[in-house]
């Protein structure tokens, strides 16, 4: 068993938190409260609030590059079953999070109209995510699943944004069904 450091623990609980509260409704106190860490620890590790969620970012996205790794990485599926393959992932993780939604569409709904930096950091996480998608789009398309016209760029921003649409009505529902239909109906548009 490996020990998480204080970082970790600080992380991890915040992004339970963040899913929870939003930024604005984070407490720093009910943080070091739920994880037994004293508040020196937490500003040893991060320069405020906004390091900390910022940094909380960059936690969610390692987790969402793990996914995207072994759910686009698996060459045994076809390209387009391994994009749906992520999205399904991460519906599971929603499920066992009681539907809670992403964090970056959380984040960015509520911080994008005052804090350049989460506007900044919450789109260059979509633009890298919907980046990794665009090459298995491509691949797709370069094997004939897709029309060859297609634009796989725009097609992998377009599931993103759709995507976060059914993300937030999930979590206003604690219901996946919204999830469910909008790949259903992504995908079968998108092989037409």
């Amino acid at each position: 068993m490996t020990m998480r450091t204080t970082r970790q623990r600080l992380l991890e609980e915040g992004l339970a938190l963040l899913l929870r509260h939003g930024y604005n409704d984070l407490g720093i106190q009910a943080l070091l409260d739920a994880t037994g860490i004293p508040k020196g620890s937490f500003y040893h590790h991060f320069r405020s609030k906004e390091d900390f969620a910022l940094q909380v970012v960059d936690h969610y996205m390692a987790e969402v590059h793990a996914g995207l790794d072994a759910c686009l990485g698996d060459r045994s599926r076809a390209p387009l079953e391994r994009v749906r393959d992520f999205f399904e992932l991460s519906r599971e993780k929603y499920r066992r999070e009681g539907y809670m939604g992403c964090l970056l569409g959380g984040l960015g709904q509520e911080l994008s109209g005052v804090s350049e930096a989460f506007r900044y950091k919450i789109e260059w996480c979509f633009s890298e995510i919907a980046g990794r998608i665009a090459v298995s789009l491509e691949e797709a398309r370069q094997c004939g699943d897709l029309p060859a016209e297609t634009d796989v760029h725009h097609l992998a921003g377009l599931l993103l944004d759709c995507w976060e649409g059914a993300a937030l009505r999930s979590r206003l529902r604690r219901d996946p069904a919204p999830l469910e239909a909008m790949l259903d109906f992504y995908f079968r548009a998108a092989v037409s």
